[in-house]
C-alpha cells in the first residue's frame, strides 16, 4: 500500500469512528466503542497467518460514566489532531502528542502510557497502523549489517544502499517507518536478530556476516516496532530463515516471542510485526549447563516470570516447557557475552556454527 493510499485509509477509518458516535447520539443512544481484551488469556493462534491475534473477548466503553466519557472525549481530540496532521502532511512523535494534549483541557492525558494506549485503541478500531496516522515513537529502529541491498527515499531522491559496503561499522539504521523501503537483492543465507549491542559488534568484528553470508540485526533489547516490521518484510520478501539470539533469561525469551509471535499489546498488528518462521537460536538454558557458562542466580522476579511463561500460549511447546523447567531447576541465568569466557572467537567459531548446524540452517 502506497503512502497516499494509507493516508486515505486512515482518514476514512477515523471519520467512521466519529460518524458512528454521531449516529448513536442522533438516535438517542449513549456513544460507545467495543475493543478486544488485551491480555494473554485473549490471544489465539491464527492458522492462516501463523501469528497470535486477539480472541473474541471484548470490553465495552460507553459515555455512561464520567471516566468512560472522558476516554471517548480524549479519543475524539486525538482523531481531530490526526486529521489535521494528515491534512498538513506533518508528523509527530508519541511524546509530542502527549505534550500537545496539555491544551486540550479535560481531554489532557495524565501520563504518556495513557496516550500510547489510546493510539493502540485507534489502531484496533481503524485497522490502520500508527504510521498511517503519521505518529512514531521517540526511538528509531536498530541496525542491520549484512549482504543485502535496499532502496529508500531521501531528501535528494531515491538512494540504493548496500548494508555492508555502503555503511559504517554500526550498519544501516532502520528508520521509524520502513514501509517505503524497497528490497532490491541479497546474497544472504539467513538472518540473526541479536539482542545486545556487544554481541552484534562481536559478530561484525569477527567477520561472521561475510564468512556465513548472514544478515545481522541488532534488536537493541526489546525491539522497536520498526525493527520487527523490518524482520517481517525480510522474511516475507526473501523467505530467509530468521534466528533470534538473546540472553538466557525470561525477559529475553519474551523478546523472542515478540519477534516470532507478536507482542500481546500489539496482537492486532501481528501480521505486520511478527515473523512466524523465526526460530530461537539461544542462549538456551541447556547452553548454560552444556558450556558451563558464567551465570547468576535467578531472582524471585525471574522465577515468577518463567512460571508465567509456562502459562503463556506463545510458549506452549515441548521445547519451551523443557527449557524453562530446566532453568528453574538449575536456578541460573546467563548473558550472551558470557561466551567470551571461552575466548573472543568462541561464539563465532564454535557455538554459532554448531547451533546453526544442529538447527539445519548451515
Amino acid at each position: 500500500m502506497s503512502r497516499e493510499e494509507l493516508e486515505k485509509k486512515s482518514l476514512a477509518a477515523l471519520l467512521r469512528i466519529a460518524t458512528a458516535w454521531y449516529d448513536q447520539m442522533k438516535s438517542g443512544e449513549i456513544p460507545s466503542i467495543s475493543l478486544p481484551t488485551r491480555t494473554k488469556y485473549n490471544i489465539e493462534f491464527d492458522d492462516a497467518s501463523e501469528v497470535w491475534k486477539y480472541g473474541d473477548k471484548e470490553s465495552m466503553r460507553t459515555a455512561a460514566s464520567a471516566k468512560s466519557a472522558t476516554h471517548l472525549l480524549k479519543m475524539a481530540y486525538v482523531i481531530g489532531f490526526i486529521k489535521q496532521q494528515l491534512k498538513e502532511d506533518r508528523s509527530s512523535t508519541l511524546r509530542e502528542m502527549y505534550y500537545i494534549s496539555e491544551g486540550w483541557k479535560r481531554a489532557k492525558f495524565g501520563a504518556q502510557d495513557e496516550s500510547n494506549f489510546l493510539i493502540e485503541d485507534l489502531e484496533i478500531l481503524s485497522d490502520v497502523p500508527r504510521e498511517g496516522f503519521h505518529l512514531h515513537p521517540e526511538e528509531n529502529g536498530a541496525s542491520i549489517y549484512g549482504p543485502m541491498r535496499i532502496r529508500e527515499e531521501t531528501r535528494r531522491g531515491m538512494k540504493t544502499i548496500h548494508c555492508q559496503d555502503d555503511v559504517g561499522q554500526a550498519g544501516y539504521t532502520i528508520p521509524n517507518n520502513v514501509e517505503n523501503i524497497e528490497f532490491v537483492d541479497h546474497d544472504a543465507k539467513f538472518v540473526i536478530a541479536i539482542e545486545t549491542g556487544g554481541m552484534y559488534d562481536r559478530l561484525i568484528e569477527n567477520g561472521f556476516d561475510e564468512e556465513h553470508n548472514a544478515i545481522l540485526v541488532h534488536l537493541k533489547g526489546q525491539p522497536a516496532r520498526s525493527t520487527r516490521r523490518m524482520l517481517n518484510k525480510i522474511s516475507s520478501t526473501w523467505d530467509l530463515p530468521v534466528m533470534v539470539f538473546t540472553d538466557g533469561d525470561p525477559w529475553s525469551y519474551r523478546i523472542y516471542a515478540s519477534v516470532a509471535y507478536g507482542a500481546i499489546k500489539s496482537a492486532h498488528m501481528s501480521e505486520l510485526l511478527a515473523t512466524p518462521k523465526s526460530q530461537f537460536l539461544g542462549l538456551q538454558p541447556s547452553d548454560i549447563r552444556d558450556y558451563n557458562l558464567p551465570s547468576d542466580k535467578l531472582t524471585d522476579k525471574d522465577v515468577e516470570a518463567l512460571r508465567a511463561e509456562l502459562t503463556d500460549p506463545r510458549f506452549a511447546t515441548d521445547y519451551w516447557r523443557k527449557q524453562i523447567n530446566l532453568q528453574i531447576e538449575m536456578n541460573l541465568k546467563s548473558e550472551q557475552q558470557a561466551f567470551a569466557a571461552r575466548g573472543l572467537d568462541f561464539v563465532t567459531k564454535k557455538y554459532l556454527p554448531a547451533r546453526l548446524s544442529e538447527m539445519g540452517v548451515i
